[in-house]
């Protein structure tokens, strides 16, 4: 065991760091059925208006709305589709669908339930003003008018309106592509008994699936023995067939903790340790351009690593402009331990009560225990330089079962 070469650093200054050097990876043009959950690399302008032509918004009878004659001789019917070249003068009307082209004199549609049409004859029940009922040119978007903007999250309401405005393909950011590899003699795959000393590797499979919330793709290289030579071969594999590489394990000072040594030697250490607790031993790091992460071993600061740094990181590099969860300032309901010198995050259960937030722990918060983990919808932000908390104060509270929706971290100006 010797001492580390890495100072350490704040939460801040860390992410500063991860967000000088991590950029979109580069907008690839797509299928607009293949792109829900991404995000649009481009302005969409509209071609056209939409609707085109005047149309009606229900089905009824295309009239002018000043015809003071007592029944309209019904001439035609206009349905959705083809418009027909349909004239309406005076003493006339159109029967009408809902989306159908308003036949040229018309400007207004009588609803079927206030009209009674017999024998080709219509006798309107109620007074009707010009442009009822009728969808003008442009009233949905204009030609020329800006559909979505460069950034957007597309879900089924842009995948729509893309679709709308005639755009089969679109250009988006892709979904980043993780590897996840777990480091250690000591793990074993999940279906085998542990012999004594053995653990079964959670921690891979773990940050797959938070890979996959993210909405990211994971690659999932396994189990690497702690030997040098099948790390180094492991990490090279990992960032020639991902955008991302995060190790777990291997990152403190032990005789056999080569990640951090392996890294520096194949790219750039930019931090090998941060201020925080659970996760003191985080390690962030390039290889060939591509963001590595280090994570610690143990389970909760593997998954609260991802959580407070590659999450949001994973969200930078897939275009998003929302890369933070939402914070709320949380009262205590019972006493808290915390020791000063890194910020801690402990899990916890929030609940809003009259406007007000409370905030419950969710037990023991060792970094080995992920059971603390499991049912907590937040996690208690608590700062490095105060001690314990007693019940009723407040502190911050980051929802982790929210979406992101700040773009900047709390507190910071912007990295880039």
């Amino acid at each position: 065991m010797t001492e580390s070469p890495y100072p350490l650093i704040s939460i801040e200054e860390a992410w500063r760091r991860i967000a000088a050097v991590v950029r979109p990876l580069r907008p690839a043009l797509q299928p607009i059925g293949t792109v829900l959950g991404r995000i649009l690399a481009e302005d969409v302008i509209a071609d056209e208006s939409i609707p085109a032509l005047p149309s009606s918004a229900m089905d009824g009878y295309a009239v002018i709305a000043g015809d003071r004659a007592p029944r309209l001789r019904v001439i035609e019917e206009q349905a959705a589709g083809r418009e027909k070249g349909l004239h309406v003068v005076a003493g006339t009307a159109v029967r009408i669908m809902t989306g159908a082209p308003l036949p040229q004199g018309a400007d207004a549609v009588v609803l079927v339930e206030d009209a009674i049409e017999q024998d080709g004859l219509l006798r309107v029940l109620t007074a009707i003003s010009a442009g009822e009922y009728v969808r003008p040119v442009g009233q949905d978007l204009a030609a020329g008018d800006l559909v979505l903007s460069k950034g957007s999250l597309l879900g089924p309401p842009e995948i729509g309106l893309l679709a709308a405005v005639g755009r089969a393909e679109v250009l988006v950011y892709p979904r980043p592509k993780v590897a996840v590899m777990a480091t250690g003699d000591e793990l074993i795959p999940p279906h085998c008994k542990p012999k004594p000393g053995e653990l079964r590797d959670s921690n891979s499979y773990a940050l797959c699936a938070a890979i996959e919330a993210a909405g990211c793709e994971p690659l999932h290289l396994g189990i690497i023995p702690d030997d040098e030579k099948a790390l180094r071969t492991a990490i090279l594999d990992g960032v020639a067939h991902a955008d991302m590489l995060l190790t777990s394990g291997g990152v403190s000072m032990g005789r056999l903790d080569f990640v951090k040594p392996l890294l520096a030697e194949l790219g750039k250490v930019h931090f090998g340790r941060v201020a925080i607790k659970p996760g003191k031993p985080l390690t962030f790091a390039t290889l060939q351009d591509l963001p590595v992460f280090g994570l610690p071993g143990f389970p909760v600061s593997s998954l609260l690593s991802f959580e407070n740094f590659v999450r949001p990181a994973l969200r930078l590099i897939g275009g998003h402009r929302a890369l933070w969860r939402p914070r709320v300032h949380a009262r205590l309901r019972h006493y808290l331990r915390h020791s000063t010198g890194r910020t801690e995050f402990q899990r916890a259960v929030v609940t809003e009560e009259d406007g007000l937030y409370w905030a419950e722990s969710t037990g023991l918060q060792v970094s080995g225990r992920l059971k603390s983990l499991v049912g907590a919808n937040a996690l208690l932000q608590l700062p490095a330089d105060v001690d314990d908390f007693e019940r009723g104060d407040e502190v911050v509270a980051i929802l982790i079962d929210r979406p992101e929706i700040e773009a900047l971290a709390p507190g910071s100006s912007d990295p880039r």
